[in-house]
């Protein structure tokens, strides 16, 4: 590999920390947000998952995934974490979440929003959580890294924004 993306900006820190990646490299290329998706679009708010109707919601395991940190958090911060938790089902990550509610066995999903933006998805309010901001590095060593080096470039400038954009992600933060 030469190049090194991940949802968890922390993982590529601790990675450029310890040697793996370029840390002059490291750079932040999208902002992920946290969306609601229901078979048949069924549950528009999040205010609906606390109804009886709902049974199983499914997320990312916040143990582990960026993007279920933030749909707890969005929930702790709508006050409906204490209503919601017995009904929470952790997918291993983004796509195990979603798959959960595709398949039926959840009503709901709280997922990455670049899977489910164009699916008929709700967006959650930003204001309930982190935003997930994604990151990555040339791999220390790697055998072409001008070429990875140009690939963060890509990624971080027009044509890549508008690719990230097209596909859910929201800019980086300007510095």
């Amino acid at each position: 590999y030469d190049v090194y993306l991940s949802a968890n900006q922390e993982y590529v820190r601790a990675m450029a920390q310890s040697g793996r990646l370029d840390a002059a490299t490291v750079r932040v290329y999208a902002v992920g947000r946290v969306g609601l998706w229901s078979r048949g679009h069924q549950v528009k708010e999040l205010k609906e998952l606390a109804s009886d109707a709902v049974v199983h919601v499914s997320m990312p395991n916040p143990a582990h995934a960026p993007y279920g940190v933030a749909a707890r958090e969005a929930l702790e911060e709508a006050g409906l974490w204490t209503k919601v938790e017995s009904k929470v089902v952790y997918g291993e990550n983004v796509r195990q979440a979603l798959q959960y509610a595709e398949s039926g066995n959840a009503e709901v999903t709280l997922t990455a929003w670049s899977l489910i933006h164009d699916r008929g998805g709700v967006l959650l309010p930003a204001e309930l959580y982190t935003p997930v901001l994604q990151a990555g590095a040339a791999v220390r060593g790697s055998k072409r890294a001008e070429v990875a080096r140009r690939f963060l470039e890509f990624l971080t400038g027009p044509d890549g924004q508008r690719i990230l954009r097209s596909g859910g992600f929201g800019p980086p933060p300007t510095p």
